[in-house]
């Protein structure tokens, strides 16, 4: 297996690097585990210098960085740009909180001492996907590091110039060096590491159900706790009092972030009867907008560039004909482009019921799903009509009505009022159901690969 970088814009090969022998990879485990064990025995203060530096390049380069991300995966510079910047943040927020997020919890009891303290496990396998290849990578790898252990960087096949940035960003921040080390392996290979090497201590992967599941299954036979983030296909409903521009803008937002290529923001959009025809008009009007602005993703104010891969944009494709054959309406877009690369319009469909695959399904595209409900609680009962529940959102201009349904109702793990969903280094970011299962993110995040240790002394 190689990893391969193709442009999405044309579909041509941008370069191709080897898959590692087990000779480089033995040696790159090594060095790793050598690393870890003594940046355990590290303060934090010497952690969080190198956090800082870490942030302070992440910002320096950010253009470069987003250019990178958009030669190969294909997303719109300016959202590339941002992402390498938001990395920062999370950077700056650990090196900023994480001692006190590791600070021993004093307990009284019958001891002279007594208290838990938060350890570091070891090395920890982080698998990512080709999406977001910074932001994924750091959301795992910055509170990882923070927390005293050592990162083992299993990238997409796809983005293999952003993995091999990623390793050298890292290095230059000041973090020892292979404390952070790229692995160009396969599947397998990465399954046998987690059953067999005992140097791993934990994995974290962000990607598909499929992937999730078996990762689990290798992790919990080798009995080593993993954090899971999946897919997803987020619910937004819009009731009657919502304030419609501000819900629009957000599902639409929402909806094209990334070319669409996102587990989260608003992929079903159920609205109840007295605001589905506005809804639909509004919805019609921003996606022939943005496909207006569809083009080369370097280029300044595109909306929509291609998706990564042909696979992805055939599969997209396959979804929404698979739902107009079933009975679904097809409003905008639903046709491929004949040109070179891998584009997909701003696609609308409504009349979508249960049993189609745009309802049941998750679609990783510029697709929006209208679904119609005979009232509040009927479309809130659709939200939660899914096997996932990594997100969901509400927009009413009732506040507090939002925040009880948020709290109460939605059956997701991150649950937003009048705003579409999207991660914060402050608060916690992981699904249940299918979505998977761990929270990344927020103190939570850096204590997810700690062993969490009683100290009583008499």
């Amino acid at each position: 297996m190689s990893f391969t970088a193709r442009d999405p814009r044309t579909g041509r090969t941008l370069r191709t690097v080897p898959a590692m022998d087990a000779a480089e990879l033995e040696a790159r485990i090594a060095r790793a585990h050598e690393a870890q064990e003594g940046w355990a025995r590290t303060s934090f203060s010497r952690r969080a210098h190198a956090l800082l530096r870490l942030a302070e390049l992440l910002r320096d380069r950010a253009d470069e960085y987003g250019s990178l991300m958009t030669r190969e995966m294909g997303k719109p510079v300016a959202q590339a740009v941002a992402e390498a910047e938001k990395c920062a943040s999370a950077a700056e927020y650990y090196a900023e909180q994480g001692e006190d997020f590791l600070a021993p919890t004093p307990v009284e009891t019958d001891a002279r001492t007594s208290y838990w303290s938060y350890r570091p496990l070891g090395l920890v396998l982080g698998i990512m996907p080709w999406n977001y290849p910074f932001w994924q990578a750091a959301r795992f790898a910055v509170p990882t590091l923070a927390a005293g252990n050592g990162v083992l960087l299993k990238h997409a096949p796809s983005v293999p110039g952003c993995a091999e940035a990623l390793e050298d960003l890292f290095a230059e921040a000041g973090f020892p060096e292979g404390l952070f080390t790229n692995l160009f392996v396969n599947p397998d290979t990465a399954g046998r590491l987690i059953e067999e090497d005992r140097r791993i201590q934990g994995v974290s992967l962000t990607g598909s159900v499929g992937a999730g599941k078996a990762v689990a299954a290798r992790a919990g036979a080798a009995l080593k706790p993993c954090v899971l983030e999946l897919g997803g296909s987020d619910p937004s409903v819009i009731l009657a009092d919502a304030d419609l521009d501000r819900a629009l803008d957000a599902v639409t937002d929402g909806r094209l972030q990334n070319n669409g290529q996102s587990c989260i923001a608003a992929k079903r959009i159920i609205a109840v009867p007295e605001v589905r025809e506005a809804v639909r008009q509004g919805l019609l009007e921003r996606l022939e907008e943005a496909n207006a602005h569809m083009g080369n993703p370097m280029d300044e104010g595109i909306r929509l560039g291609p998706m990564a891969r042909e696979d992805l944009r055939d599969g997209l494709h396959d979804q929404v004909e698979r739902s107009v054959a079933a009975g679904a309406t097809l409003e905008l877009g639903g046709v491929v482009p004949e040109r070179d690369g891998w584009w997909y319009p701003a696609t609308l469909l409504t009349e979508v019921d249960p049993g189609m695959a745009a309802y049941d399904e998750e679609l990783f595209g510029p697709v929006a799903v209208l679904i119609d409900a005979r009232d509040e609680e009927d479309a809130l009962r659709i939200a939660n009509d899914t096997r996932f529940g990594l997100g969901a959102a509400v927009y009413t201009q009732d506040s507090d009505r939002g925040e009880r349904i948020a709290r109460d109702v939605l059956e997701a793990g991150n649950c937003f009022v009048n705003g579409m969903v999207r991660s914060d280094p402050r608060l916690p970011f992981g699904g249940i159901k299918e979505s998977g299962w761990g929270r990344e993110l927020s103190p939570l995040g850096i204590r997810a690969f700690t062993n969490v240790k009683t100290v009583w002394v008499a």
